[in-house]
């Protein structure tokens, strides 16, 4: 709601004034944060951290409270139960009305309204009063809006009566609203239970259950897959140590920074995705310099390892015919990136070559990755390593870790990102399904570090159920028709929780123009209301101090 829009006239029985009008402006406190004394006493104090996530209307307490030692000794001050705070900084725009006698840190303004004013009233002005609040802040590291800012918001003054019909309304409407919203919600996460489930049945088997009964004589027996995976993995490393012997030909040029695959001009090269034969799209992607790239040298042979014990096969679900076990080892190398130090340093970052992050896989929900915010240099290449077209990647630090995307450029990674290397084309969207299937789960290892991060050795230990590379064509089918039109469920979700914080907005603009209740002639003006109060003030401000600070003491 914008509320510096004067499109609309507010009623005759209205004033508009600004917020020193209708009550007592305050700004909130510290106290020394290196003196135990004044922490942690009685007296309640609360922060714009208190409201991070906080829904209620009233608030008692934050985190933290202070002593009247550290009451006396800092800018904080004693509020009375009822006063409107609004934080002014680190956010704008968070509301709270203090049940109790409160204190509050620099970190908000708050009103201590007059007789007269409603202050859930004020509550729900404040509550579509960010964008306002937010035009006069001031700032560079963070913006701020001060005491005479905040003091001279502009707010419209229903009578007394009105103001109370109004807030009912409110809160009538938006109980409704929040009915609706708390149901989409909840579809939302009903959306995400089925992803899950769904994932789960396809990496069973279950998911695929029917198909195996219809093409019997298609299937391929778990000994034969395995013997298919070693084949193609000898092959394939074959192939990449005749392309390292080869590899002296000349560089050629790469993208350059914020430029997608699809761009032809990049002296691209158009290959086709390793998608199933119902996902028609081919992506342009450019040529990466072969040869004297970071972490370039000279293939190594695939391990043979051991099979897994019947101790290992005995802990996981028995898979069906001609479905098998593996090792994420057994079908591919898993490699982390490198970053160039120092960061930043010009003579490593800012050139033409694509440096992918973690934010880079986890900020789309596509399944492929084809544009890059991040570049190195040639210098910085020795730091890094070099991941071809067609690559499986995972996130593997931070809170998003577990996120899989399938890159199709020529790039270069940090080690926030690990590469499945060696991985058959036409696999990777399997691959995919199942790494996404496994997010959850790998957020959820315990490695003893305060940043969440995935070891090389735990993806490479990971067991993965693999089927023939027909029925995993099926599998990656059925969860594409699926998710298709889960995906659509879930944007119509996102539109009617949008439209829902519409409505919400449109309720309050409503309101504070005079539009949502009808007048009542009976009611008391609110010019009547600003008389009275200022003829209190002047009252209050001609008796003698002794007395006025006995009155306003809480």
């Amino acid at each position: 709601m914008n509320l510096s829009d004067k499109s609309f006239k507010i009623p005759e029985s209205w004033i508009e004034v600004e917020l020193a009008d209708i009550g007592k402006i305050v700004s909130g406190g510290t106290p020394s944060t290196k003196e135990t004394a004044y922490w942690g006493g009685s007296v309640s104090w609360i922060s714009p951290a208190d409201l991070t996530g906080y829904c209620s209307k009233y608030i008692s307490e934050g985190n933290k409270s202070i002593t009247e030692e550290g009451l006396k000794n800092s800018s904080a001050t004693i509020m009375p139960a009822g006063s409107i705070h609004f934080s002014s900084r680190a956010p704008i725009g968070y509301v709270v009305i203090s049940s109790c006698d409160m204190t509050t840190n620099q970190g908000f303004k708050s009103l201590v309204p007059a007789n007269g004013v409603f202050n859930e009233y004020v509550y729900y002005y404040f509550k579509g009063a960010k964008q306002l609040a937010e035009s006069k802040a001031t700032g560079t590291t963070f913006k701020e809006i001060s005491g005479a800012a905040f003091s001279k918001l502009p707010i419209p003054i229903p009578p007394t009566n009105e103001q109370h019909r109004i807030v009912a309304k409110i809160e009538a409407l938006f109980s409704e609203l929040d009915k609706g919203v708390e149901s989409f919600k909840t579809a939302r996460e009903q959306l995400k239970i089925y992803r899950q489930a769904l994932l789960k049945h396809a990496f069973s088997g279950k998911l695929t259950e029917q198909w195996r009964a219809e093409n019997q004589n298609k299937l391929e027996s778990a000994e034969a897959l395995l013997q298919r995976i070693q084949t193609e993995r000898q092959q394939r490393y074959q192939q990449q140590l005749k392309e390292w012997e080869q590899s002296k030909s000349p560089p050629t040029p790469l993208l350059q920074r914020g430029e997608q695959a699809e761009n032809p001009e990049a002296s691209a090269t158009t290959i086709t995705n390793p998608v199933p034969s119902f996902e028609k799209s081919a992506q342009t992607v450019p040529p990466f310099e072969k040869g004297g790239l970071g972490g370039i040298s000279k293939p190594k042979p695939p391990k043979t390892l051991p099979p897994l014990t019947a101790e290992e096969l005995a802990e996981l679900p028995e898979l069906p015919n001609g479905w098998s076990y593996f090792k994420v080892a057994e079908m591919c190398d898993v490699v982390r990136g490198g970053s160039p130090r120092p960061a930043g340093d010009p003579k490593f970052y800012g050139g033409n070559i694509p440096f992918l992050k973690v934010a880079d896989l986890t900020n789309t929900a596509s399944p492929y990755l084809s544009s890059f915010n991040f570049t190195i240099t040639e210098a910085g290449l020795s730091k890094t390593r070099r991941i071809d077209p067609n690559t499986l990647l995972l996130s593997n630090s931070g809170a998003t870790l577990g996120v899989p995307k399938i890159c199709l450029i020529s790039a270069t990674m940090n080690d926030g990102v690990a590469a499945f290397l060696g991985l058959a084309p036409e696999s990777l969207l399997y691959h995919y399904y199942f790494w996404q299937s496994k997010t959850e789960y790998l957020r959820n290892i315990d490695q003893g570090a305060a940043q969440p991060n995935l070891n090389t050795d735990l993806i490479k230990e990971t067991i993965i159920p693999l089927c023939s590379a027909l029925e995993q064509m099926v599998v990656i089918e059925k969860l594409e028709a699926v998710f298709s039109a889960l995906d659509q469920l879930d944007q119509t979700i996102t539109t009617a929780l949008q439209q829902a914080e519409a409505l919400r907005q449109s309720i309050l603009k409503k309101a504070f123009s005079g539009q949502l209740v009808p007048q009542d002639p009976n009611d008391e003006p609110a010019s009547v209301l600003l008389e009275r109060i200022k003829a209190e003030r002047a009252a209050l401000s001609a008796q003698p101090k002794a007395l006025k600070a006995k009155r306003s003491k809480p």
